[in-house]
């Protein structure tokens, strides 16, 4: 009895003060004079830091119909006119040109030529951690599997395209459309942040011969290289 005196000692005194103190004073029974879970609610969690990307490089985009130099245009599409610009609801990412042209032999057959230039600009993407060359890269590996899967396509061949950006591939094939065989050289690249899509494809109509599909090579690698330097000139 005499050794739970103090003990309940402690208790009357403890009923005895206002509830502010007891709280304060006589929630623990420790004897050290801290509240239990003191330590813990004095922490509090570190901010999560957003990860830094890098800006992309490329801020806009050259006119498409303008990427090409008009001689080229004429040397590869005879009797090409204006180019036709393709929709965009955002030209400062996304924008495309078109020429077509019939150079007509009469009875010693004609030959048809299409061109066209697609531009895609990708900016960083903080809240994904990813930068814009990033994404380029990646669509670029999407872009030409795509090429490579066009449907209908034949003979398909795809090679490295030096010299044409960061990176590039070349992509040829034959597809057969409006009861023609036509001939296509495909040059995907990528600068920077920025994807580039040129489509050069022709036939020969009333028994003329189909373009070869080096020579349509050889004018689709110029003219995607002019296209390519447009996006650098553009952001001088």
């Amino acid at each position: 009895m005499h050794r739970s005196a103090p003990r309940l000692t402690r208790i009357l005194a403890c009923a005895a003060v206002p509830v502010m103190l007891v709280v304060a004073g006589c929630s623990s029974d420790s004897g050290d004079g801290k509240p239990e879970g003191s330590a813990s609610a004095s922490r509090t969690p570190e901010a999560k830091k957003t990860p830094e990307v890098a800006p992309a490089k490329f801020t806009k985009l050259p006119d498409p119909c303008e990427s090409i130099a008009r001689k080229t245009v004429k040397d590869l599409v005879p009797g090409a006119k204006s180019g036709a610009a393709g929709r965009s609801s955002d030209a400062g990412s996304r924008g495309s040109c078109s020429w077509n042209g019939l150079d007509d032999n009469g009875v010693e057959g004609s030959q048809y030529r299409w061109l066209d230039v697609s531009f895609l600009r990708y900016d960083s993407d903080a809240t994904l951690a990813v930068s814009g060359e990033q994404r380029a890269k990646d669509n670029y590996a999407k872009e030409v599997a795509k090429t490579q899967a066009t449907e209908g396509a034949k003979d398909v061949k795809s090679s490295p395209a030096p010299g044409i950006g960061d990176e590039a591939t070349t992509i040829n094939y034959t597809l057969k459309k409006t009861g023609e065989n036509f001939t296509y050289a495909v040059v995907v690249a990528r600068t920077e942040n920025g994807l580039v899509t040129l489509t050069y494809n022709g036939t020969g109509y009333a028994g003329a011969k189909n373009p070869s599909s080096g020579d349509l090579t050889k004018d689709a690698l110029k003219a995607a290289k002019e296209a390519v330097a447009s996006v650098a000139t553009a952001n001088k």
